[in-house]
């Protein structure tokens, strides 16, 4: 998802600057990863930071959620393409993704900080999550769906809970283990341990 497809209004016949509006996503993210909380942090921040106007930020973004948003939804690596030669092949691929990201000190950092307003800010909480999250679960899923039909997993497997079994597990490696300390081959094994008991 980029930033254009946000749904932000922009006036026919003005050309849209690419290197604005990197500025406000930048300036955006370095306010929070800061520490600036997203009650405290203001468009009159983010576009003295940016080095813009103000209005360069509402030619894009109608309020402070919808360009939020889109930040953090840069913090995410798009989707890796998966081959289809094997389940196991594209599920290594979905966590290495999550390895890679996890590997982004400033991205947690700052993805932290926003998660900790959920309960102030649940729909904008919502809306990142269902932008930058909910593509990955489905791609798993579809993945784990596929293998059934294939025979390459069991026949009977809970989709949903093989879904969970893989994330959860790379997800408690992601959050404890010490920064920079994640195996590059932390996926492959997660998968080949994982599918041990989902195969047929």
């Amino acid at each position: 998802m980029t930033i254009q497809e946000s749904g932000a209004a922009r006036p026919a016949g003005r050309p849209r600057s690419e290197k604005a509006e990197k500025a406000i996503i930048e300036a955006t993210l370095d306010l929070i990863g800061e520490g600036t909380g997203i009650s405290e942090l203001s468009i009159e921040a983010i576009a003295s930071r940016a080095g813009v106007g103000k209005t360069t930020i509402y030619r894009r973004w109608s309020n402070k959620e919808d360009l939020v948003v889109d930040a953090l939804a840069t913090l995410k690596a798009p989707l890796p393409s998966l081959t289809g030669t094997s389940v196991r092949d594209d599920l290594i691929s979905l966590l290495d993704a999550m390895r890679r990201d996890a590997g982004e000190t400033r991205s947690r950092c700052v993805i932290n900080i926003a998660m900790s307003e959920a309960d102030r800010y649940p729909q904008l909480v919502a809306r990142f999550l269902n932008r930058a999250v909910e593509p990955r679960k489905e791609a798993m899923r579809d993945v784990i769906e596929r293998g059934i039909a294939t025979g390459e997993l069991r026949p009977d497997l809970d989709v949903a809970m093989g879904a969970a079994i893989l994330t959860g597990t790379m997800l408690w490696h992601t959050k404890w283990a010490p920064a920079g300390a994640l195996a590059p081959d932390l996926a492959e094994r997660v998968v080949d341990a994982v599918l041990a008991g989902m195969a047929p």
